[in-house]
């Protein structure tokens, strides 16, 4: 069959890489234009199109992805299929444009988590398990009728890169399954019930913020579903220190306010009281330095019992 892959971020890359080790032909790339990225701001290639060219691939990148001169050379590829994974929303003129549809891979149970940030929304409410579903692209986002779900268990201390990494790769398998099915004519699509599709917008860096009234568990979950990015984070001093593994400790101190360091020891670490139970900090960052755990942190930053966080 003959297939158009769109896609941009590391992700995307295990779903490609099974295509191409198909018997499908990929045809182009389609991903977002070049930017400059890094302190030197360089251009920078989106990973799925260094694959593709890697591959002897034409690689697409417009703008605007109702340009005429894109709708053009897509038309005259003349593909059966397109493949969306982590990409743009498409306008209907592309989406509608291949004779057997367009399909995507998207990393949660829909209708639960559509949107952008599905992978760490889920983890941030405390889901204990998540999945993947191949649906076909419609009029609204992430609402088309799905092909095929795969449900996937969630870690107790698994973050969101951990997560994303598992999912690409199953997902990826799922995704081929699909394509093989839709070749042989042997796929139907099912409406997605419309009982209450949970959203799971774009993160921000200040959805990061600490909030120390919130229960240890909650704070858990938040500081796994922003790592690696944007990353959990508090103040002190007016300082910014990130947190990015952390534990719950199942006690309390009644007197201790929320935020309230309990203890600050150069050997065990840092132990923060919150709304409900304690959070030790196992893996710390002061804005400018590196990743290291609390205990070493201490040994460079003084920080002492009694102390607050804000």
């Amino acid at each position: 069959m003959r297939i158009v892959f769109m896609g941009t971020p590391e992700f995307a890359l295990p779903s490609l890489e099974k295509l191409l080790a198909s018997d499908h032909d990929v045809l182009a790339v389609v991903t977002r234009p070049d930017r400059p990225r890094g302190r030197g701001l360089r251009e920078a290639s989106p990973p799925i199109k260094v694959l593709a060219e890697g591959h002897g691939l034409p690689v697409l990148q417009p703008e605007k992805l109702r340009e005429e001169s894109f709708v053009r050379k897509l038309s005259e590829l003349k593909a059966d299929l397109l493949v969306v994974v982590a990409f743009r929303i498409l306008p209907r003129e592309v989406y509608t444009m291949p004779p057997k549809g367009t399909i995507d891979l998207h990393p949660s149970l829909l209708p639960k988590y559509r949107g952008a940030a599905p992978i760490h929304w889920a983890i941030i409410n405390g889901e204990r398990q998540t999945g993947v579903t191949v649906f076909y692209i419609g009029e609204k986002v992430d609402a088309g009728d799905t092909i095929l779900q795969r449900t996937v268990p969630i870690g107790p201390d698994e973050t969101a890169g951990e997560l994303s990494q598992r999912l690409a790769d199953i997902g990826a398998q799922v995704l081929l399954e699909v394509v093989d099915a839709i070749d042989l004519g042997q796929v139907s699509g099912t409406v997605q019930s419309e009982g209450e599709p949970s959203p799971a917008p774009k993160l921000k860096r200040e959805d990061g913020r600490i909030d120390w009234t919130k229960s240890a568990s909650q704070l858990k979950d938040l500081i796994r579903g922003l790592n690696p990015w944007p990353g959990a984070f508090t103040t002190y001093g007016g300082q910014i220190l990130k947190i990015h593994r952390a534990l719950v400790v199942d006690q309390s101190d009644q007197g201790a306010r929320p935020g309230q360091v309990l203890r600050a020891d150069p050997r065990q670490g840092i132990l923060v009281n919150t709304g409900k139970a304690q959070l030790y900090l196992q893996e710390v960052q002061l804005e400018g330095r590196k990743r290291m755990s609390s205990a070493e942190f201490l040994r460079g930053f003084h920080l002492k019992e009694g102390d607050l966080f804000a």
